[in-house]
């Protein structure tokens, strides 16, 4: 009985680790034939390593998290299983993932320096820009997440930088975001949110921590786009 247990529960698992690796293969086959097999195996690793980011952190704070899924046009995600037990390990997780995804396009940017290469220098650009604009303070973005640990009225400032980038490049898909952020933007105003709850308790240095931090991010991310930008006559 015992044995079948096992045998059971690792065929979940090892389905667990097929559908991963099977959508990240997905998605490098529908992007290779759209855009070329070099880029679309650079942008999915990129993916996955913003998405790792995401997952070790969740692992690091106890809680259980799937590994990630890739839906090509749509992105990559991990599934926590749990909710945070507060905002501190949300702004935790939420963090983690634009550092890594941050450190790996910074890898692309150094690699197309050392080598000369215009197509790394191409993905590294495509990483910053991934990365800055999953910080946009409003949830279900990262910033959102984020900006949650120093204030949620943050997510505020979040909807005219939404709406901005709708009109500057529409896409079904920040609909979609815009739909998923409608509940929490509409608490905000509400005046639903319990700052004082036990969920949104965070000391005041954690806050000047994160919110250091998510500067910091910002800042650095839409430096090197700017630059890069220029350099690749993008902007």
């Amino acid at each position: 009985m015992l044995k079948l247990l096992a045998l059971i529960f690792g065929g979940l698992k090892f389905g667990k680790i097929l559908l991963s690796v099977g959508s990240m293969l997905l998605m490098i086959g529908v992007y290779g034939y759209q855009f070329g097999w070099p880029f679309a195996v650079g942008f999915v690793l990129l993916l996955g390593i913003h998405e790792a980011g995401h997952y070790i952190a969740a692992r690091q704070r106890g809680l259980n998290v799937g590994l990630p899924t890739f839906i090509p046009f749509v992105g990559a995600w991990i599934q926590l299983k749990e909710l945070p037990h507060d905002v501190e390990t949300e702004a935790y997780v939420g963090i983690a993932g634009p550092v890594a995804g941050s450190l790996g396009a910074l890898a692309c940017y150094y690699a197309g320096r050392y080598t000369g290469e215009v197509f790394l220098l191409s993905l590294a650009y495509t990483g910053f820009f991934l990365n800055l604009f999953n910080l946009i303070p409003l949830s279900p973005f990262d910033g959102g997440r984020i900006t949650a640990a120093i204030s949620p009225k943050l997510w505020l400032v979040g909807v005219p930088i939404l709406v901005a980038a709708f009109f500057y490049q529409p896409s079904p898909i920040l609909v979609v975001i815009a739909v998923l952020a409608a509940p929490h933007v509409l608490a905000v105003l509400r005046g639903q949110i319990d700052t004082a709850s036990a969920y949104y308790a965070i000391p005041l240095e954690k806050r000047v921590e994160y919110g250091l931090a998510y500067i910091g991010l910002v800042v650095f991310l839409a430096s090197m786009l700017h630059s890069l930008g220029l350099e690749l006559h993008l902007s």
